[in-house]
């Protein structure tokens, strides 16, 4: 997973650079993001009922071969200089796909991997890995750009993805091996039919509704949002070089998820509970809300790492509270759901806080954001207060 999600944000750096010194278009950065969510948004629950039906490695593998597609055909381009924004354009769609492709299988065979009892473990390691991909991405691809050139740092990038393929081609896991006939079903891929039939699995049961509520209510009204305007942030604090400013701001939040990660699974602190990831949630709401609204730089950058250590936390153990308690005959379905709720959701953080933003400001459009998605907190301790339905 860390290796993948290197590859991932290595492609980002020197596509978005490439992009930006050709085009200097603010319409395809904007489209850039979206097409990385928009897949998650639509097609996150076909993707785990495919991991249901058919072997989950074959369709994490799928998503690999589309990475090394993508990396490859945007070295041809930046080679012949032939790059137009509307094969940019495609290829973005394409690299949004992959990453559907990859994630909700992925978190479907963590099931094959591990025990139940190492679940919460499994997954927590998981976002951790997640996250260091994310720290050392920008770094790598950086250095890519300055030794080797966009060209040749996106073919070395290219190769990247391989260890996740070759590692799936054999590794002992999915339908066929497991043990005491849980295999896949033998059912078709229904399409609308397996929305509705996951959606009636979630509503049914507080823990899943509420874990992924709570998971879409933090994309929807905060997700990432804030790190795409954090060069205003940086620029607003006003602390020394602005690049160098924005560059600390955004490993402050990286460096506190994997501390996050690193300490809890280190020490088994923080046991899955729903009450748990809620208090959590809301302490990241504090976080959130407290940097968008200081304006002393180190207090922003203590502020940040708090966030980004109770964001790892909540958003793990909401994980883990889902995989544990989803129905085992629509698994796939309802993991792509909670996927579809954690990340596709994060489509409309632009405009929550990004063009909010434009008209009142980006301080008080965060603020007021994390303020919101705290009454969505609240509300969701009354869903989590119902009793839990026997499952057959």
């Amino acid at each position: 997973m860390a290796v993948t999600m290197l590859a991932d944000n290595i492609e980002h750096v020197i596509s978005y650079w490439v992009m930006f010194q050709k085009f200097h278009s603010e319409a395809l950065a904007g489209f850039a993001v979206i097409s990385h969510w928009v897949p998650f948004l639509l097609f996150s629950v076909y993707a785990g009922a495919l991991a249901e039906r058919f072997d989950p490695r074959r369709i994490i593998q799928l998503g690999m071969v589309l990475f090394m597609g993508v990396s490859v055909c945007w070295g041809i381009l930046f080679a012949t200089d032939a790059l137009q924004e509307w094969e940019a354009a495609t290829l973005l769609v394409i690299h949004g796909f992959a990453g559907v492709l990859w994630n909700p299988p992925a978190q479907l065979l963590l099931h094959d991997i591990v025990a139940p009892d190492e679940l919460q473990s499994a997954v927590r390691l998981n976002a951790t890995a997640r996250y260091l991909g994310i720290f050392c991405g920008p770094a790598v691809g950086s250095a890519l750009l300055l030794v080797v050139g966009p060209v040749h740092g996106i073919f070395i990038n290219s190769l990247i993805y391989l260890p996740m393929l070759l590692w799936l081609w054999k590794a002992p896991y999915g339908p066929r091996f497991r043990k005491g006939g849980e295999h896949a079903p033998a059912r078709a891929v229904r399409g609308l039919s397996d929305i509705i039939d996951a959606f009636k699995s979630i509503r049914q049961n507080p823990i899943l509704l509420s874990m992924t509520l709570l998971a879409g209510g933090a994309a929807f009204f905060v997700g990432n949002s804030y790190q795409a305007q954090m060069p205003e942030f940086a620029r607003d604090l006003g602390h020394g070089d602005p690049g160098l400013t924005y560059g600390m701001l955004l490993a402050a939040d990286a460096a506190g998820a994997l501390t996050a990660g690193f300490a809890l699974e280190g020490g088994r602190l923080l046991q899955a509970n729903p009450m748990t990831a809620l208090v959590l949630a809301l302490l990241w709401c504090f976080c959130i809300g407290g940097f968008a609204l200081c304006r002393a730089y180190p207090l922003a950058l203590a502020l940040l790492f708090c966030a980004g250590f109770v964001e790892l936390s909540f958003n793990s153990m909401a994980q883990a509270l889902v995989q544990i308690n989803a129905p085992v005959a629509m698994r796939g379905r309802v993991i792509g759901v909670f996927s579809m709720a954690a990340s596709g959701m994060r489509t409309f953080a632009g405009v929550t806080v990004g063009l909010l933003g434009g008209l009142i400001g980006i301080h008080w459009s965060l603020a007021l954001s994390a303020g919101v998605f705290l009454f969505v907190i609240g509300a969701l301790f009354s869903v989590e207060r119902r009793p839990v339905p026997a499952q057959s």
